[in-house]
């Protein structure tokens, strides 16, 4: 396995240094008609395998696990690649995966492992990352249910086919039972959808569902025992995002290194200055911590999937105080020319900021930790 992970990282990273690297986004960036990445680029990426890593083999993927995905993440992270894995290849592939409803399974995955179809996951309803609070409502009838409420800050959710959805089927809003997740496609009858754009310029959207009518076979999982599974795809998306912000900060470390070895100042390079020795010695500690964690958490979701919620808490929250350190250390190491869109590190702080918040912030995923292992 550790051979193929080193083979995987070579070919992306090659793949990303002949793709321009950080002119992809910039790119994405101005065109305002893209849907948050580039769809002829993704298109290049489905067929290399990468949307099918985590898919099993009967399903067209390479069951590769997370980590595989992590290092394929991590490599994009470090250029600041634009593609709808984590919410497509990640999160929902891994609900319909673990859902264990074979019509769902059939019906999205292969077309998610090939990358003709793009699935999105849609779970908050608010300003913040609360997935304990669902309010968007399932009515059953029978074994048929109608479906209506708001999903916001839904990653990829303008080119998204299929939509993961937490709907609620029983109990009050913050009731821990109740839970259901259903596969809802993007054509659905009552299904509208409204762009968001974040300083990333990344694609996210504002979903409104009014009287969405599904079937039991649209369900992915257990009517009204979805919070287990929830929590476990919420896990895969969290890891996910923590292996593209590692990779984010080490790019960034790597960056602000080269800029202190040939920035002169009163006649030497202004890294032989012992302050700023010290600053990089703090990131660079930093960086070796956080990759442990994140290995770490995605083994964990190789292994046991339902017990890695506090590794996967621990990994977020270091790689959220990680990028905010290294993208700030950036932006000042680098002084005036950080402040100008000409360099890349104004970019950097940008796509640190929303992955930072993204799926929980580090201070979430401090208490989550803590409540997890019974503090």
């Amino acid at each position: 396995m550790h051979e193929e992970l080193a083979i995987l990282r070579d070919s992306v990273a090659a793949w990303v240094d002949s793709g321009g690297g950080v002119r992809m986004l910039r790119a994405v960036r101005d065109r305002r008609d893209l849907p948050g990445f580039d769809p002829a680029i993704f298109a290049v990426m489905a067929e290399l395998g990468w949307a099918g890593v985590l898919v099993a083999e009967e399903f067209g993927g390479s069951g590769l696990g997370f980590r595989g995905m992590g290092v394929l993440l991590e490599e994009l992270g470090r250029h600041l690649v634009p593609a709808p894995l984590i919410g497509s290849a990640v999160a929902a592939a891994s609900a319909l995966d673990w859902s264990g409803r074979p019509p769902v399974k059939h019906r999205w995955l292969p077309g998610i492992a090939e990358g003709s179809a793009i699935a999105a996951l849609a779970v908050d309803e608010g300003a913040r990352h609360t997935p304990e609070r669902i309010a968007l409502r399932a009515e059953r009838t029978g074994s048929r249910f109608a479906v209506s409420g708001t999903k916001v800050f839904v990653l990829d959710g303008m080119a998204a086919d299929v939509f993961v959805v937490a709907a609620r089927t029983d109990g009050s809003p913050d009731a821990l039972f109740g839970v259901t997740l259903f596969a809802i496609p993007a054509s659905a009858a009552g299904l509208g959808r409204a762009p968001i754009r974040l300083i990333d310029s990344r694609g996210y959207a504002t979903l409104s569902l009014e009287n969405v009518r599904l079937t039991e076979d649209d369900v992915v999982g257990e009517v009204d025992g979805g919070r287990a599974l929830l929590d476990q795809v919420l896990d895969a998306a969290r890891a996910a995002v923590a292996a593209e912000m590692l990779g984010l900060a080490v790019q960034a470390f790597d960056a602000t290194l080269d800029y202190l070895r040939v920035r002169v100042q009163f006649g030497k390079p202004i890294g032989a200055f012992q302050a700023l020795q010290h600053r990089a010695a703090t990131m660079f500690g930093r960086i070796l911590l956080t990759r442990c964690l994140v290995e770490d958490a995605l083994d964990a979701l190789d292994s046991d999937p339902a017990t890695a919620g506090a590794r996967v808490s621990a990994a977020k929250s270091a790689a959220g105080d990680l990028v905010n350190l290294v993208t700030r250390e950036m932006v000042q190491l680098h002084g005036g020319i950080a402040m100008t869109e000409e360099h890349d590190a104004g970019l950097y702080l940008k796509r640190a900021r929303v992955l930072e918040a993204t799926l929980g912030s580090a201070a979430y995923h401090r208490e989550r930790f803590a409540a997890l292992c019974g503090f």
